[in-house]
């Protein structure tokens, strides 16, 4: 199943680097969320688009608009992660069962068992808004994400 422009976000929950449950739909109504699956942390492309996140924290995280990133690493990589780089979003783990969310949205590479880079923008009403999928070695552009967000 792949998620296009203008369908409902499917739901989920997962924990974040802090064991903390996140659901999806908990922001439904009163935030846009941008979700950005990536491969693996601690790799370099997706240091880089995580910290290009994080320096521009102010357009990706506040009163109208929340940052969730996911990848099928456990809570433990996450959170050790976050702590060398100063990550204060939510990096949520796919880790099981293995993939299901990214499967969800179809990204998830079964062949590797990583997730590509797929980015949703989802709007307070809960449809996406904007999809963009990359391979894995290919790195995003954060500033279309800024884009969206600013006519959302």
């Amino acid at each position: 199943m792949a998620v296009d422009v203008g369908d409902e976000a499917p739901d989920f929950e997962l924990p974040d680097q802090d064991r903390a449950p996140v659901r999806l739909s908990s922001f439904r109504g009163s935030k846009n969320v941008v979700l950005v699956f990536y491969p693996l942390s601690f790799t370099a492309v997706c240091q880089g688009e995580l910290c290009a996140i994080r320096d521009g924290i102010e357009d990706f995280r506040g009163d109208d608009v929340i940052t969730l990133a996911v990848s099928c690493d456990s809570t433990a990589v996450h959170k050790r992660w976050a702590e060398e780089h100063g990550f204060t979003f939510p990096l949520l783990a796919d880790f099981w069962p293995h993939g299901e969310v990214a499967r969800t949205y179809g990204v998830l590479d079964e062949a590797s068992g990583l997730a590509l880079r797929g980015t949703f923008v989802i709007g307070k009403d809960g449809r996406v808004a904007y999809k963009v999928v990359n391979a894995i070695p290919d790195a995003r552009d954060a500033n279309a994400y800024r884009t969206v967000l600013a006519t959302l």
